[in-house]
């Protein structure tokens, strides 16, 4: 669907001025968001976007001059800071991931003029069930996404949490970005004393269950000080917060599978999706 009027006065001070130092001047930059989110939203290709929407290659690179330039990331942040302003960003954070499958057109990306900091893998892996990638994410106690990490589909987990709250960063009008959350909730596949030693240096709070075959050794071993450690159930009721943003970022055919050739691609689409998300509260 396209862009509502709400959504839209929300979005258009963050772009950038229609007239660039150079060149002529850009296409409407509302019709222009419009055909990138029909892409990802109904997963077709680009050569077969609707007419309205003009030359299909003018709308891909907007699409990657703003993936490469950080303007998508930017709109994307600066929409989690203005709820976060108004106070209805909350900060219990849920992490976890899901695996979606890369089309048979998402492979062969050449390595050769990728923008920088392009995965040499392209963020694609290769399994049994096929070439797949994995979207690691945080999302906010009111389902929406506030980071996004790619990976593989077999990376682990556990490894890529750092990389994911190093990625949590909302500006504030005065003083410092906010960077910790006031919990950070996730499940089993998180419970590693490595995650939990770094979120206590932190000064954040974790609520994560430990699998039933390690909690007798480490009630024996003890911890935090020769103390067990400590689990709110209460609290962690609140993790399912994550599975339904996967839902709605999987509502997108684009998103659900993947089709886009590059990693950078690909995350600009899920930063486009997002924006949406942000936009529309």
């Amino acid at each position: 669907m396209p862009l509502t009027d709400v959504q839209w006065a929300r979005i258009e001070p963050l772009l950038p001025d229609r007239v660039p130092k150079r060149g002529g001047r850009w296409r409407d930059h509302r019709q222009v968001t419009d055909a990138i989110a029909f892409k990802f939203q109904t997963g077709t290709q680009w050569v077969h976007l609707p007419e309205r929407y003009g030359n299909w290659r003018g709308i891909y690179n907007r699409l990657r001059m703003w993936a490469v330039d950080g303007t998508w990331e930017r709109m994307f942040t600066q929409l989690m800071a203005q709820a976060d302003a108004d106070e209805v960003l909350a900060w219990a954070v849920s992490v976890d991931s899901t695996i979606v499958r890369a089309h048979q057109h998402a492979a062969g990306a050449r390595n050769n003029g990728t923008p920088a900091g392009e995965p040499a893998d392209h963020a694609i892996g290769r399994s049994r069930g096929g070439p797949t990638t994995k979207i690691h994410l945080a999302a906010d106690a009111r389902c929406r996404p506030l980071a996004f990490v790619l990976t593989p589909g077999q990376a682990g987990d556990a490894p890529v949490f750092t990389d994911i709250m190093a990625r949590l960063r909302v500006p504030r009008r005065r003083g410092r970005p906010r960077t910790r959350p006031d919990v950070v909730l996730a499940d089993k596949a998180y419970s590693s004393r490595a995650i939990r030693d770094h979120l206590r240096k932190r000064g954040i709070r974790a609520v994560i269950p430990i699998p039933a075959d390690q909690r007798s050794h480490r009630l024996r071993r003890g911890s935090q000080g020769g103390r067990p450690l400590a689990f709110d159930r209460e609290a962690y009721k609140q993790r399912n917060t994550v599975e339904p943003c996967i839902n709605r970022l999987k509502q997108w055919r684009g998103i659900a599978t993947r089709y886009e050739k590059t990693a950078t691609i690909y995350l600009a689409g899920l930063r486009v999706a997002g924006i949406f998300l942000w936009s529309d509260r």
